[in-house]
């Protein structure tokens, strides 16, 4: 796909931009009312563990000031372990800590920390320096996914994850999201990460997107971005299916962790989930809407996770 491309040719290759996202799949498909569902990562995680979905343990959370100072016994028995702000987006106000090193704790960067240190970090997360609208948060620490070998080649030091987007219910289309250097080890594509297409069929990346610029190799280890088989991808295109009956939401954003020994757990969801995911793929969202569109109008009734899960078995869909 050229970069610099018309109008037309876009609506040819059926890309979705951001005001078709805006006002046909977000204004259409997802009730403002069921956004806090998604908005709320504490929330998300209860309600997935209600519905029996795997998501990473919750060690603790911290809603005042005053709670801070219960940090240090919520961190006891955990020599590694994630914090985040609960209203947080696009990876802003996450550390990861992988251990601790003489009474101070080490990032995924390698930077040492104090208890102090954290502290004042979670204080930052509570005034909302990293929620959406700069509207008051709570911190949330959770599990340190230690992250399956099958993408150490094509990570530098943070823990990948797979985007999918599910559309009435239906996996349509999905990428890893791979930390670089630039990125300070987070899967984030504004801060640096790849963004590297996945067959939907077959679970296997494709090359990667990264800034603006095509890529074959991972820009720090010199790997190369495609051919990577992605362990447990029926498992995982379920888990995304059922994540619509969570949230009543038909255009969605779900997020999945690889761990080396609980398998896929869902890491978020995402209500205004954005574009990049056909730039990775070379691919437009409206060919897969439209294929999901057709084959759910062929069914009598609504078709369980399982089936929506693998809709593309059942629907003579070419080049997805």
């Amino acid at each position: 796909m050229s970069w610099f491309v018309t109008p037309a040719q876009l609506r040819r290759r059926g890309v979705v931009g951001m005001n078709a996202r805006n006002g046909e799949f977000i204004a259409e498909h997802n009730p403002r009312r069921r956004f806090p569902l998604v908005d709320d990562k504490l929330l998300t995680k209860r309600l997935a563990q209600a519905a029996g979905v795997a998501v990473p343990e919750l060690y603790g959370e911290i809603r005042t000031h005053h709670d801070i100072r219960q940090l240090q016994q919520i961190l006891e028995g955990h020599g590694d372990f994630v914090i985040k702000p609960v209203h947080g987006s696009g990876g802003n106000g996450i550390i990861v800590i992988e251990g601790r090193q003489n009474h101070r704790f080490r990032r995924s960067s390698g930077r040492l920390m104090r208890l102090e240190d954290i502290e004042h970090h979670i204080s930052n997360i509570l005034s909302g320096a990293y929620s959406l609208g700069g509207q008051p948060d709570v911190a949330m620490i959770e599990q340190r996914i230690r992250f399956s070998d099958v993408f150490e080649s094509i990570s530098h030091q943070g823990v990948p994850d797979i985007r999918l987007i599910v559309y009435r219910g239906c996996p349509a289309m999905a990428m890893v999201r791979l930390p670089t250097r630039q990125s300070d080890g987070k899967a984030n594509l504004h801060q640096g990460a790849i963004g590297a297409g996945v067959d939907l069929v077959t679970g296997v990346t494709t090359d990667g997107v990264w800034f603006q610029e095509r890529i074959k190799q991972h820009p720090d280890t010199g790997a190369a971005v495609a051919g990577h088989a992605i362990p447990h991808w029926s498992q995982q295109l379920e888990l995304a299916a059922r994540c619509q009956e969570l949230t009543g939401l038909d255009y969605l954003g779900v997020d999945i962790i690889l761990d080396r020994d609980r398998g896929p757990l869902l890491l978020e969801l995402n209500a205004r989930p954005g574009l990049a995911i056909q730039i990775a793929n070379l691919a437009g969202l409206y060919p897969r809407t439209r294929a999901i569109e057709q084959w759910l109008a062929t069914q009598p009734e609504p078709p369980p996770a399982s089936r929506r899960a693998r809709w593309f078995e059942e629907h003579a869909v070419k080049n997805l």
